[in-house]
């Protein structure tokens, strides 16, 4: 008599694979997670104020030394310059601060805290996207502040409400595009104190290269060219003309169109850095 036996191979395990549900989730999820991360940025720095003191003292002290130190010599007198200089100081207000992004996120990466955000069911851009956001609410703070002291020192708004609101909102803008940048160099540069520094070599010539304290039509030829083509003149040319009146629709589109180039190459490519390195 004969046994035949017959052997059962166990099946594989076949993924789930993603409905169209699911999918249509994941861009309101990675929102819901990333202002998550975004409000406990936001209490951190509610719990530790002294986290706003770089982006407020050193506005006020910029402002302090170029009315009163160059005003008188730039424009003959402080109130005129204080009218010119306050919305480029905005500007580069905000330039200086988006570097502390890419400063505090190397910082993380190395306590480790991005290692339990990826044990985490959350979306991998949500850190960023979080640490980011809760930056955005700094800058704006300290966009506020700068805008009282200035109009304690003098300062007039020229327009109206609504274009101070929206000067606020394009400095936001253009900080969130620097932002991306910041955060991708973090992820190739690991030391915080290197990133730091090498930010700094990259916004020196874009803030000091522009017309943040002088006008561009002061400035040698070869120099006035490079300002007038740096999309840092072209967000303070659009914020002085929503402050104090001139201009606004040109400079205001070349500012956005550059901060919308600037996301469109560093917000992937800091994604993907960041997705290789944890």
């Amino acid at each position: 008599m004969t046994t035949s036996t017959t052997t059962t191979r166990p099946s594989q395990a076949v993924p789930p694979q993603p409905t169209a549900r699911s999918a249509g989730r994941a861009g309101p999820s990675t929102l819901r997670h990333s202002l998550t991360l975004a409000w406990r940025g936001v209490i951190k720095t509610i719990n530790s104020p002294e986290a706003l003191i770089d982006v407020t003292l050193q506005p006020v002290i910029f402002l302090l030394l170029f009315v009163y130190v160059f005003g008188g010599a730039i424009s003959g007198d402080t109130s005129t310059y204080l009218q010119f200089a306050l919305p480029g100081v905005l500007v580069q207000t905000v330039i200086f601060a988006s570097i502390g992004t890419g400063v505090a996120l190397a910082e993380d990466l190395d306590t480790g805290i991005f290692d339990r955000f990826r044990s985490m069911p959350i979306s991998r851009a949500a850190p960023l996207l979080g640490a980011i956001g809760a930056d955005l609410v700094r800058y704006l703070t300290s966009g506020v502040i700068m805008l009282v002291f200035g109009a304690i020192l003098g300062f007039r708004l020229g327009t109206d409400l609504m274009s101070l609101v929206a000067a606020l909102g394009l400095v936001m803008v253009f900080a969130f595009a620097l932002c991306w940048v910041f955060t991708a160099l973090a992820m190739v540069v690991k030391a915080p104190r290197s990133v730091q520094g090498l930010s700094m070599l990259a916004i020196m010539p874009l803030t000091f290269g522009s017309n943040v304290f002088v006008p561009a039509s002061t400035m040698p030829g070869w120099l006035r060219g490079f300002v007038e083509i740096n999309p840092v003149s072209k967000t303070v040319d659009a914020v002085r003309g929503l402050l104090v009146g001139g201009p606004v629709a040109a400079p205001a589109t070349a500012s956005l169109i550059a901060a919308a180039v600037i996301v469109v190459i560093f917000a992937p490519l800091a994604v993907a850095l960041y997705r290789r390195r944890t």
